[in-house]
């Protein structure tokens, strides 16, 4: 069986840097004008170009999103951006809207498109609509099952990619209006305000200011905030209903949940060569480090519980792990660190290396750039500390919180 590709986000230069050193086989971005997370860091024209070349050298591939719902005023900066996709060459773009694939099969021919989970493909004939006009690959909907997902792989041939972790929006497929209503920002155009997250309280209409709890909890409700999905125990069954690219959400997400999430789900893709596969408890103990607001398998396994997605109080964005900094050499026996958090003489910390997982080292030694002892450095300072054998520049440095 062929191993699925693991496709991460990467909303920054230093995020896809992240995510190719811990392993993904593929990258997704875009610039903030035509992809859904306009508020992540994003990448100017110019840092597209570093980026692909970056994967290149990586030996890796890179998507590039030109995802929203478009309006007739975005169609004249739509045909000028794929013209310039023209000459990039990126591994495919991710395209959402009927018209923009046209204009991609007219402007930028060459380029493989991906059409994108807001086309909500849940059934076998609109996949073989889009294998019929062109497409390679359907990113398809969330709200499908596993035996789903195999009916569309049986009609169609092209490649079939999926969400297997990260936060799930409570509308259909990602098709929001709660933050357009309430804040005048347009998830379908890449400004959501994560609406479905924030607490709510009902009033009725004559008793203005009087509010009332659904239920009792004293944080309020969360009535519209999923869980996060995580299928990293059950990627065995995803790759037998024939997925080929296992993708993560989180392009607005830290480096810390990049490099953690990138990391497990590399040793997991890996494992898929062994049968039965078999999850390792290290996995997700290792993607509980980092801020989430706990964890479901969605629909792929059929309707659950209500309690299935809707998190309550212990789950409101739980992490265990602190981001330290990241190592950006290692020579003459020392670690070049870019602190992203105060590091003091004598702390513990964890290397997100593999082979170190979970092993406590006691800093004993801090210099700046200059060599001088220090007893304690802070966020955006460079400091060197020993090298601790097998840990390798990109490297994360993490500790208990």
């Amino acid at each position: 069986m062929k191993r699925p590709e693991l496709l991460a986000p990467a909303g920054s230069i230093e995020k896809l840097v992240t995510a190719l050193h811990y392993g993904a086989d593929a990258v997704y971005l875009g610039l903030s004008e035509f992809s859904l997370r306009a508020k992540a860091d994003n990448f100017s024209s110019d840092e597209l170009a570093d980026a692909v070349r970056l994967a290149r050298r990586y030996g890796r591939k890179i998507y590039i999103t030109v995802n929203i719902i478009p309006h007739a005023k975005d169609i004249p900066l739509i045909r000028e951006h794929l013209g310039f996709m023209k000459n990039l060459a990126p591994d495919g773009i991710i395209i959402s809207d009927p018209g923009v694939f046209d204009l991609a099969k007219e402007i930028a021919p060459g380029i493989p498109v991906h059409i994108s989970t807001q086309a909500n493909i849940t059934n076998p004939s609109s996949a073989k609509f889009w294998e019929r006009a062109g497409a390679k690959r359907l990113v398809l909907s969330r709200e499908l099952t596993l035996e789903e997902i195999k009916e569309i792989r049986e009609s169609v041939a092209l490649e079939l990619e999926c969400f297997v972790h990260g936060a799930i929006c409570i509308s259909y497929s990602g098709r929001c209006y709660i933050s357009s209503f309430l804040a005048n920002r347009s998830a379908n155009r890449g400004e959501c305000t994560n609406s479905c997250r924030w607490n709510y309280t009902l009033m009725e209409e004559k008793r203005p200011d009087v509010f009332h709890p659904v239920f009792e909890d004293d944080r309020g409700t969360y009535l519209m905030s999923s869980k996060d999905l995580c299928m990293i125990e059950h990627l065995d069954k995803l790759a037998d209903a024939g997925i080929d690219s296992f993708k993560i959400e989180g392009r607005m997400k830290g480096i810390n949940y990049v490099a953690g999430v990138v990391k497990a789900y590399r040793e997991a893709v890996d494992a898929l060569a062994e049968r039965p596969f078999r999850a390792q408890e290290r996995w997700m103990k290792e993607i509980e480090m980092f801020s989430s607001r706990g964890y479901t398998t969605g629909m792929f396994f059929g309707r659950q519980p209500d309690n299935g997605y809707n998190h309550d109080e212990k789950d409101v964005y739980r992490m265990s792990h602190e981001l330290v900094g990241i190592v950006k050499t290692v020579e003459n026996g020392r670690l070049t660190v870019l602190l992203r958090n105060v590091l003091n003489k004598g702390d513990s910390v964890e290397f997100l290396t593999t082979g170190l997982e979970e092993k406590p080292f006691i800093v004993d030694d801090i210099r700046n750039d200059r060599g001088r002892p220090l007893e304690s450095g802070r966020n955006d300072e460079i400091v060197s500390i020993p090298s601790v054998p097998g840990v390798r520049a990109n490297d994360l440095i993490r500790r208990p919180k």
